[in-house]
């Protein structure tokens, strides 16, 4: 299970690589590149769903109780210490993101992705941060 875990860290940090390599102008080609706005969706996706795969790897690697939610899933992680407290539970909007990009993917604001939302990219970067050091 470790090792699954690491590997799970291993690919989230890569789709954080790949969404920082193309976010320069984002606003400009979201609006005229239906190529590069499917793209960057679909690695937000990834990069969010990815996320909460992780929380549910730890949680039953450290033999924490069920999630009834992706939601919980921070929750949990923030009641046993894995991640602070106040971090988790801001940190479980992420649950929240992945079903919107699932779901109402039609709804999308050009200027909420890549004015507010890439820059929520460094709170991944802090959740590995604190996952891993729960695991060492």
């Amino acid at each position: 299970m470790k090792e699954r875990i690491h590997q799970k860290i291993a690919k989230i940090k890569e789709y954080i690589s790949l969404i920082n390599s193309i976010k320069d102008e984002c606003l400009k080609k979201f609006i005229s590149d239906p190529i590069y706005q499917g793209a960057l969706l679909h690695y937000l996706y990834l990069l969010a769903d990815s996320c909460i795969s992780l929380s549910e790897m730890v949680i039953k690697y450290k033999q924490l109780r069920i999630p009834q939610s992706y939601h919980e899933v921070f929750d949990i992680l923030g009641e046993n210490n894995i991640l602070e407290r106040e971090f988790a539970y801001s940190f479980a909007k992420i649950a929240g993101f992945r079903n919107f990009l699932a779901h109402d993917y039609e709804k999308i604001e050009p200027e909420v992705i890549c004015n507010e939302v890439l820059l929520k990219i460094f709170d991944i970067e802090i959740f590995i941060e604190q996952i891993e050091k729960s695991i060492h």
